[in-house]
């Protein structure tokens, strides 16, 4: 079992692979990047001492993040990040599948939605030496909003002893929301920030440093965001949170105009 682990992970530590995909990176994605979004990255110094396996984690609303991260990363740690996707999405057909292993080197997570998926499979990248790439959020933000993180990246830190980079991207919703059917317009400015390496503590338990994890993120978009006029994470959550007052009010005004049209029919 374990020979055959090893053997189906080979793609994700081959050092001929890194290079293919440093150089897909480099000539296809990035370039194509560059045309959809006028990209800014702060905070690369922050990764100079990075080296090794570690988990870089961001916030989550749009299909831009990954490219935007692994084009905002050294290429000494691009060419060897692996990016955990959606199985029942991402790996779904021939033509995603292999668009993930070239450009991003990914791996299929289960989202338990009938996708694919292979239990402890980040854990044994991580032992491999393999860096990762993941959302604690699950899934993409629908209002720009950072949703609930999930703890089971810091559980991966602390598990495996490997710090967690954390990186917030501002404006990449605005450029791509989850009900734009059609790329970016217009070129939109994308902040893509990465703060110092993170550990957990000594006795820290993953729900502590995945809260500390996300307060991390959450300071260093907001941070950003108002030095450069962009919506902050605070004010999308406000945003969402008064659509969904104005959402239950209106379907509590539509039952009650139904049970007084139902009390006019039927007046006994």
């Amino acid at each position: 079992m374990a020979a055959e682990l090893e053997s189906s992970n080979s793609r994700y530590t081959s050092k001929i692979q890194a290079t293919t995909r440093q150089t897909a990176q480099m000539l296809l994605l990035k370039p194509a990047l560059l045309r959809l979004l006028k990209v800014h990255v702060h905070g690369v110094s922050n990764l100079d001492t990075l080296d090794g396996a570690f988990i870089v984690f961001g916030n989550h609303s749009s299909h831009l993040d990954a490219p935007l991260i692994l084009c905002s990363l050294p290429t000494r740690l691009s060419k060897r990040v692996a990016t955990g996707a959606a199985g029942d999405f991402f790996f779904g057909n021939w033509f995603k599948s292999m668009s993930m292993a070239l450009f991003m080197n990914g791996f299929p997570i289960d989202r338990g939605k009938g996708g694919k998926g292979r239990r402890g499979m980040s854990g044994q990248l991580l032992s491999d030496g393999v860096p990762l790439l993941l959302f604690p959020e699950g899934t993409r933000s629908r209002t720009g909003a950072m949703g609930k993180y999930v703890p089971g990246v810091a559980s991966l830190c602390i598990s495996r002893g490997v710090p967690a980079l954390p990186v917030a991207l501002v404006g990449a919703y605005e450029a791509w929301p989850s009900k734009q059917k059609h790329l970016p317009k217009g070129r939109p400015e994308v902040h893509v920030v990465f703060g110092r390496p993170m550990t957990p503590l000594p006795g820290e338990i993953a729900h502590e440093f995945n809260e500390r994890m996300r307060r991390q993120v959450l300071e260093l978009h907001d941070t950003t965001a108002r030095a450069y006029g962009k919506k902050t994470l605070a004010e999308y959550e406000r945003n969402a949170a008064l659509e969904r007052a104005q959402e239950s009010e209106i379907a509590t005004l539509a039952e009650h105009a139904r049970e007084q049209a139902d009390k006019q029919e039927d007046p006994q």
